[in-house]
C-alpha cells in the first residue's frame, strides 16, 4: 500500500486538502469547499449539492464512462 501524500492548495482565500496515492488519482475535500459557503456546517452544502439531478446526471455519466466492465 503506498503512501497517502496530503497537499493544500488556496483558491478564492481558502485552504482546500487534496490527497493522492500515486500523483493519478487525487482526491479534494468537498468539505474544505463547502466550508466557503456555510462556514459552520458545510455539509448541508454537500447535501443539497448531493440532491441536484445535474450531479446524479453528472455521477451517473462518469460512471457509465468509467467503469464500462460493470
Amino acid at each position: 500500500m503506498s503512501k497517502v501524500i496530503k497537499e493544500t492548495i488556496e483558491a478564492d482565500g481558502i485552504s482546500i486538502q487534496v490527497y493522492s496515492e500515486d500523483y493519478k488519482n487525487d482526491f479534494i475535500s468537498l468539505t474544505d469547499i463547502a466550508k466557503k459557503r456555510e462556514g459552520e456546517y458545510p455539509g448541508y452544502v454537500i447535501q443539497n449539492w448531493m440532491r441536484a439531478k445535474s450531479t446524479i446526471s453528472f455521477i451517473g455519466l462518469w460512471e457509465r464512462l468509467h467503469n464500462e466492465d460493470k
